[in-house]
């Protein structure tokens, strides 16, 4: 997509301090991190609509037509059909124990529909959260921000990782009075994006939603196991 192509020319790669050593007849094994850091270009929203009514098929009605509107202004807001999904549908007995009784008792039902919506357009997110809370979204379980496409990212992340393992290797061997060999093996280690910048709003919130998008990281590690020369 052409924002990540954006993205990716302001990334910033920075090396982890974090490695480690093995000396074993004659092979050194090391371990080096890379990570990655940029502006996101996608947004994840997790919303919904909850009614409460006395019973259960008032509740569920009265869901539908709400969750239905705001799925219509979300569609107005520009968001595709492929980035709405249902990710959650529940329908509860609200048990409440009234003063002077002795036992809870069923005095309505609870009707949820949650919604994953993925917002590709940074810059209107705040625009969308205002339209869905206008139509009776009344749930919100906060924002996640990532890429649409991390893979150029995480193979910058991989390279930055490689690099620091064959730093620290000659780094080390040197100080040992030792030469560094060949590579006799590359494995690599748990990637994945790093902490996401989260944000979360009461239903009731003021209409203008401000939102901060910050930056998003893609860690890779590997592990290399070097030949010593003589």
């Amino acid at each position: 997509m052409k924002p990540i192509k954006g993205a990716l020319t302001a990334l910033i790669i920075a090396i982890s301090p974090v490695a480690a050593l093995a000396h074993d007849g004659g092979r050194i094994t090391v371990t080096g991190e890379g990570q990655v850091t940029g502006a996101p270009d996608m947004a994840t929203v997790s919303l919904g609509v909850t009614t409460q009514a006395k019973t259960a098929a008032e509740a569920m009605a009265a869901n539908n037509v709400q969750l239905g509107l705001v799925l219509e202004r979300l569609r107005g807001a520009g968001i595709e059909e492929r980035d709405l999904q249902t990710s959650g549908l529940s329908l509860n007995p609200d048990w409440q124990q009234p003063e002077g009784e002795t036992q809870p008792r069923i005095v309505g039902y609870v009707a949820s529909n949650m919604l994953t919506v993925r917002v590709r357009a940074i810059d209107t997110l705040g625009a969308v959260l205002d339209k869905a809370v206008i139509d009776g979204a009344n749930t919100f379980n906060g924002v996640s921000f990532g890429l649409a496409d991390p893979q150029p990212a995480l193979d910058q992340a991989r390279k930055a990782a490689v690099a620091d393992a064959m730093a620290r290797a000659k780094l080390l061997t040197e100080a040992a009075g030792l030469k560094l060999g060949p590579v006799i093996s590359i494995a690599e280690g748990g990637n994945q994006g790093g902490p996401m910048p989260m944000y979360r709003m009461d239903a009731a919130a003021a209409p203008a939603v401000p939102v901060a998008a910050g930056e998003v990281a893609t860690t890779a590690s590997v592990t290399i196991v070097f030949g010593l020369r003589d």
